[in-house]
């Protein structure tokens, strides 16, 4: 029995030691790799170190025997410049991160007594934008007299982005991205008369927005005479317009200038009579 708590002991503090932990924040934010090392891991001295396994860079240090810290900001690229912290506990804070800071961390020491080898998988998300809900005009014409398309978009989202529609609290559809996407729509038919309570909801693993759907706002039933077109078709009866307004005008601009000559016509006939 004492032999398997050792191995389990052993096993726990060789998985703290030599294990991965992964860590989410929202672009903008601070985060901490917590780390507690010895004093004397802090005298053999200890490096943090960026990048895949086979190009790694090293971002901060305590230097061997006088624990003096060392960053080195400008390495890969300059994207650490006045981001790093890193305290005598070992733990480095990387402060208003951006997506480039997604990757892996890794703090080692060289002290074959007391080895320190442990991964830390960041990833930074961009901050959630806040959906937008439209009417789809392009699918209203005078069909949909008691139905209403609407639309829930989001603009510039980044990777693992959810837009989903509740109806209460079931979801009635969803739309996933893995990757950057400039938009992303998902629409939504509902009746005019409908009671029941929609909302549209863009969420990441760490975070999420909420837009609740005001049926009577956005959908206006249409008249039996008059309904809300789509772009294609409004441009065509704004060029219509617009053509039956240039010939009306022509018209009346021929009119008066035929009432003109007339005028002038009888005027020289009246003084060729006099003469």
């Amino acid at each position: 029995m004492f032999h398997v708590i050792l191995f389990c002991w052993c096993w726990w503090s060789l998985m703290a030691v030599f294990g991965s932990e992964s860590v989410s924040v929202t672009e903008g934010g601070s985060v901490t790799l917590h780390m507690n090392i010895t004093e004397q891991q802090r005298k053999d001295g200890i490096s943090w170190k960026f990048g895949p396994t086979d190009n790694k860079s090293l971002i901060a240090e305590i230097k061997d025997g006088n624990n003096a810290i060392k960053l080195y900001a400008y390495r890969p690229d300059g994207r650490f410049r006045d981001r790093l912290k890193l305290d005598q506990t070992g733990s480095l804070t990387i402060t208003n991160t951006r997506i480039t800071h997604s990757g892996l961390y890794q703090i080692t020491t060289s002290n074959h007594e007391e080895l320190l080898n442990k991964i830390f998988n960041i990833t930074v998300y961009t901050r959630l934008p806040v959906p937008v809900i439209s009417r789809d005009s392009s699918q209203c014409s005078s069909s949909s007299v008691s139905n209403c398309s609407v639309l829930c978009s989001v603009m510039n989202v980044s990777h693992d982005v959810s837009l989903s529609w509740y109806n209460e609290s079931r979801v009635h559809s969803s739309i996933s991205v893995s990757d950057l996407n400039i938009r992303l729509s998902l629409p939504l038919e509902v009746e005019y008369q409908d009671t029941n309570t929609y909302r549209c909801v863009i969420n990441n693993p760490i975070s999420n927005h909420t837009q609740h759907l005001h049926i009577t706002h956005v959908c206006q039933p249409c008249a039996e005479s008059f309904c809300c077109c789509g772009f294609t078709e409004a441009v065509i009866r704004l060029v219509v317009s617009a053509l039956v307004g240039v010939a009306t005008v022509a018209v009346l601009v021929y009119d008066v200038r035929s009432r003109r000559d007339e005028q002038k016509k009888k005027r020289s006939d009246i003084q060729l009579n006099d003469q």
